[in-house]
């Protein structure tokens, strides 16, 4: 039993570390394109389980349809009306695109309600910190637009593209149009 622990042990961890920055790198750089809805929702928050219904390939086929609706085609109220009707209004992943539609469609208060609630679900949604921090430039808050842009910088560096579009959009100087 002993020989056996040696071997497995150093595989187990060699594995872990292997997949460890896969892993980091994959959360953590971001990407031009929000993350599909995780495989699987097995989180806790206050003792309570939330629903898996985000590995529903119903789910997942809807919330793609709605993500195609906003970059492709641009309907954000199409797409509005598509993640409403997912009743997972409360998942990062759905909140920030939420809030995006309305940002686009210049509805700035449920814009910011739906950013806080991805914020509330993941504070460490990086898509989200970068739109809430081109809301913020939007309404002429340029120093919550550089927190946004710090904490971007904490969570995926400065190499990420969320960083570099919100630096960009920071650079441009006070009243002029943002285009991303």
């Amino acid at each position: 039993m002993r020989r056996l622990s040696t071997l497995l042990v150093p595989g187990l961890v060699s594995m872990a570390l292997a997949a460890g920055p896969m892993l980091t790198s994959a959360y953590a750089a971001g990407s031009d394109e929000p993350s599909p809805p995780p495989k699987s929702d097995t989180s806790t928050k206050k003792g309570k389980k939330k629903s898996s219904s985000v590995s529903d390939p119903k789910f997942v086929a809807a919330y793609r349809a709605a993500y195609a609706a906003i970059y492709d085609r641009h309907d954000y109220t199409g797409a509005i009306d598509q993640l409403k009707s997912l009743k997972r209004d409360e998942v990062a992943d759905v909140a920030n695109l939420i809030g995006y539609s309305y940002r686009k469609l210049g509805d700035y208060q449920s814009s910011k309600a739906y950013y806080e609630l991805a914020l509330k679900d993941d504070p460490n949604h990086v898509r989200t910190w970068q739109y809430y921090g081109l809301w913020q430039l939007e309404q002429g808050n340029r120093e919550q637009a550089q927190y946004h842009l710090d904490k971007i910088a904490s969570l995926a560096g400065t190499d990420s593209s969320e960083y570099r579009s919100l630096a960009a959009a920071l650079d441009r100087p006070t009243g002029a149009t943002l285009v991303y």
